[in-house]
């Protein structure tokens, strides 16, 4: 398919929904389904194509014939430069990603709409993000580890976060344009790329906001469902995910000039003390048997945020090598 995109549905719509995409073509329609049935009136649908592989550009082209719906093909592999590709072709001032795997309620783009203009400071903003399971859930997955699968509630009423790690998950995420193009679009060196899982983008952009001054916020009725594939329910993938999870963190620190030797305390720090939880939670479930599954659970997470933390190490270790700052590397 040709990357020309028909003309916009608009001159200008109120709300651009973007859905970034690489090899989803099993999922890739279900979000663009629930995209189409919104209960706002002015807005327009961007698909990008990420250098998919599969049958995504087919599953795109069924749905141009609806005005709304546009699609780009976006050669360079990587999340951060799909988004920014989308944000440079949307006509609106306010922007939402939809993962290619989630969908999104009926009031998505409706309940974001109001959010901004209600507050003219609001930069980012997010909503409630609910799991929908292909297998059945396992029982050594704690909720905070339900996290790394895109599970998002801060509760039944919005909230303004004031604390990075509060951010709203990008699956389910809205930003101002004119936010966006004050910091530059999302940075490159953070996000997916292809197969690795590296991350902390949305916390990076949240860091930015609260430092100018802007306003981030949970929205609990910009709900959308997430799908949780079979593949992804294997101690393994999240024991990676933990193990990108500690990289993406020391290159977001490196970004935000938190670089350095404190990053080895923090490191360390933050090693020993998922691993004195480890054996806690180990001997809390043989002496408490009726605890045992959530002590199970809990076990497990901590031991992904410790291997997580020995990835972050070797990364700080790599940036703070000469060899490597002679070079320039990161």
């Amino acid at each position: 398919m040709s990357a020309t995109l028909p003309a916009p549905f608009q001159p200008q719509s109120h709300i651009s929904a973007i859905i970034c995409t690489h090899n989803r073509d099993r999922y890739l329609a279900k979000a663009i389904e629930s995209l189409l049935i919104q209960t706002c009136e002015n807005y327009e649908i961007l698909i990008i194509d990420n250098a998919s592989t599969d049958r995504t550009a087919e599953v795109a082209e069924s749905y141009l014939d609806n005005p709304r719906v546009r699609y780009h093909y976006e050669v360079k592999v990587g999340l951060s430069i799909a988004r920014n590709t989308g944000a440079q072709l949307a006509t609106s001032p306010l922007i939402a990603y939809l993962d290619d795997d989630a969908i999104a309620s009926p009031q998505w783009l409706q309940t974001f709409i109001e959010a901004y203009a209600q507050d003219p400071k609001l930069a980012i903003s997010g909503g409630k993000v609910t799991l929908i399971w292909e297998c059945a859930k396992p029982e050594w997955l704690s909720e905070n580890l339900s996290g790394n699968l895109g599970f998002y509630d801060l509760g039944d009423q919005p909230v303004k976060i004031d604390q990075p790690g509060l951010t709203p998950r990008g699956l389910n995420y809205a930003m101002r344009r004119t936010f966006l193009d004050q910091v530059g679009g999302f940075d490159l060196n953070l996000g997916r790329v292809g197969k690795n899982l590296l991350s902390n983008e949305e916390l990076h952009m949240t860091n930015l906001a609260l430092q100018s001054g802007w306003n981030v916020t949970y929205l609990p009725n910009a709900i959308a469902g997430h799908h949780v594939a079979p593949e992804r329910v294997k101690r393994s993938w999240f024991l990676e995910r933990g193990w990108w999870q500690g990289i993406s963190e020391c290159y977001r620190e490196q970004l935000a000039g938190e670089a350095g030797f404190g990053q080895l305390r923090r490191g360390s720090e933050r090693l020993l003390r998922g691993l004195y939880k480890s054996v806690k939670f180990t001997l809390q479930g043989q002496l408490m048997p009726k605890v045992n599954a959530r002590a199970n659970g809990l076990v497990f997470e901590n031991l992904v945020y410790s291997y997580g933390q020995i990835g972050y190490l070797l990364r700080v270790c790599q940036g703070l090598s000469p060899l490597n700052k002679l070079h320039g590397k990161r």
